[in-house]
């Protein structure tokens, strides 16, 4: 009975995603270039890489930006979560397989939990340089929202 009842949410919570459906103006971003753009520096007191920003990701933090790209849950067997790493790059091609690096992901915190996608789409939220914890990205987006699957 719960199986039943999960599977009716899911597709109702999917069809219910299917009609919010945007065509991002800003393809291809001109966000994610901004952040691509970063070095790393260790020195001797600090083993640990630190990023040196670039001018054009400095001048974003604390701002509201949008971005297109695909969703990497942490938790895993959870279709739905307000905490996730999202990047310009589909899960095949993540940083984490070798194709990419940090840069080309960003921490995400929603205001309200949305259900896992494995199609492109666009969130929106503040966007804050992560400088301190080094348990979270070097990028994150808080206060953020779904607005919805990208159509090209």
């Amino acid at each position: 009975m719960r199986l039943l009842l999960f599977v009716i949410s899911a597709a109702c919570a999917s069809s219910a995603f299917a009609q919010s459906k945007v065509t991002y103006s800003g393809f291809p971003s001109t966000v994610w270039p901004k952040l691509y753009d970063i070095t790393y520096q260790k020195t001797a007191d600090d083993p640990y890489a630190n990023p040196q920003f670039s001018k054009g990701a400095k001048e974003l933090n604390g701002k509201i930006i949008s971005l297109p790209g695909y969703i990497f849950p942490y938790q895993n067997n959870s279709m739905k979560s307000d905490h996730f790493m999202f990047s310009s790059l589909p899960l095949a091609s993540c940083f984490f397989c070798g194709v990419g690096g940090p840069e080309t992901a960003i921490e995400v915190f929603l205001k309200a939990p949305f259900i896992y996608t494995n199609k492109l789409i666009e969130v929106k939220g503040k966007f804050v340089l992560n400088t301190k914890n080094p348990d979270q990205l070097i990028y994150v987006l808080t206060e953020a929202s779904v607005v919805g699957e990208i159509e090209l």
